[in-house]
């Protein structure tokens, strides 16, 4: 990887450090889901029968248009009119940007314009979906899309976040769709405005490459993030002092889990997209796939390599407990075992027998100190030859 992520080259947790957003749209089933037995996607038409779980909220929208010789960036503040008019004939390469799932009439707009699969459009809606690409060839109902569903990783405030990103790549037109504003192509927008960047001279697909590389670069220092907190956590069990240690051991490992569960499919998406011949992908971007094939290799051998170290610091921590276990059990055997003989000489010498052997004499009591006395040095001594103590 050379750069910064989006350069030439939100899961939200409520109770914990790490989970996805609740979906703002009232589906039927805990996993976003129809029933069984009903039709499958989402036609445009049907979109109205959703209810939002909340009051629904203007989308943000931002349209990019640009060729090789001029760019226009603009938000779209009448959607009605965006959605009848049309692209100026200058334009090579459009990009359309939503931010938020909550318009529903929006989303419907849009699919109706740019003839959306239905089963797009339901992996769309559905904020849990596994990343993944999905080829729709053009017929007589929807034109030729290529859909692809990946997660925008970031943290903040020192907490994870994966958002959903759902891409629609035309011929010459890429949607993307973002469950909330904000996100990490800045660099990329930057580049677009550029007189003679490489993303100007490209296709939509190339866009779709540059879009998806930036997502895998971001999650570079996400892994540094996780790899400065395994080193104090190492340092910490080390110590051996450290209260609740293995609570963060835990909730590390879970959250280096759920992240896996975010970038493994993702290995399957480039993948699969280096080796796709769809209509709308051109070769320059299949060839820049193999790239970025590597960078997300290259993420999933870092955060297993993160994931091995997470499962040794239990292991070691564990170890380490039973050890200072076992010496506090090691002292308290040896003193059991040196007050034994004792133990047994004053009770012997302490029954209440009238006639005792030295019981009158004057030397009794310093002379019984100092046979447990050396009984004491004795039983150390040789404790310590046997490398006991």
């Amino acid at each position: 990887m050379t750069g910064r992520a989006g350069s030439a080259r939100g899961l939200k947790w409520h109770n914990g450090p790490m989970a996805f957003e609740r979906q703002e749209l009232k589906l039927p089933t805990r996993f976003g889901k129809k029933r069984p037995g009903t039709a499958p996607g989402l036609r445009p038409g049907e979109l109205e029968k959703l209810a939002p779980t909340h009051v629904p909220r203007a989308v943000k929208v931002t349209v990019i248009d640009w060729s090789p010789e001029q760019v226009e960036m603009r938000g779209v503040l009448d959607f009605d009119a965006f959605i009848t008019a049309h692209r100026p004939a200058w334009t090579t390469v459009r990009w359309i940007n939503i931010d938020g799932l909550s318009d529903l009439k929006a989303i419907e707009a849009l699919a109706r314009k740019y003839e959306l699969h239905p089963l797009a459009v339901e992996d769309l809606l559905n904020t849990t979906t596994r990343p993944k690409a999905d080829a729709y060839g053009g017929d007589s109902q929807v034109a030729a899309r290529l859909f692809v569903v990946t997660r925008m990783i970031e943290l903040k405030s020192g907490k994870l976040e994966s958002e959903q990103i759902s891409i629609f790549l035309g011929h010459k037109t890429v949607l993307t769709f973002q469950e909330t504003p904000g996100d990490i192509w800045d660099p990329i927008r930057q580049r677009i405005n550029s007189t003679g960047s490489r993303l100007r001279a490209g296709d939509a697909s190339f866009l779709v490459y540059t879009l998806l590389d930036a997502i895998v670069d971001h999650i570079f220092p996400v892994l540094e993030h996780y790899g400065d907190r395994l080193e104090d956590m190492e340092a910490r069990v080390m110590t051996g002092r450290v209260p609740d240690i293995l609570r963060d051991i835990h909730r590390l490992k879970r959250e280096l889990l759920l992240l896996r569960r975010a970038l493994w499919p993702m290995r399957d998406v480039v993948h699969q997209l280096q080796g796709e011949r769809h209509e709308c992908l051109g070769e320059t971007a299949r060839t820049y796939m193999t790239d970025l094939y590597d960078h997300v290799v290259q993420t999933m051998d870092i955060l297993e390599t993160y994931r091995e170290v997470v499962a040794g610091l239990a292991e070691t921590h564990l170890s380490a407990v039973n050890n200072r276990l076992n010496e506090v059990m090691k002292v308290l055997t040896v003193i059991s075992v040196v007050f034994i003989p004792l133990n047994f000489l004053a009770s012997v010498f302490g029954m209440n027998f009238e006639h005792l052997p030295f019981k009158l004499a004057s030397w009794a009591f310093p002379g019984f100190m100092i046979l447990c006395l050396a009984l004491v040095l004795s039983m150390l001594g040789w404790f310590r030859r046997r490398d006991w103590i």
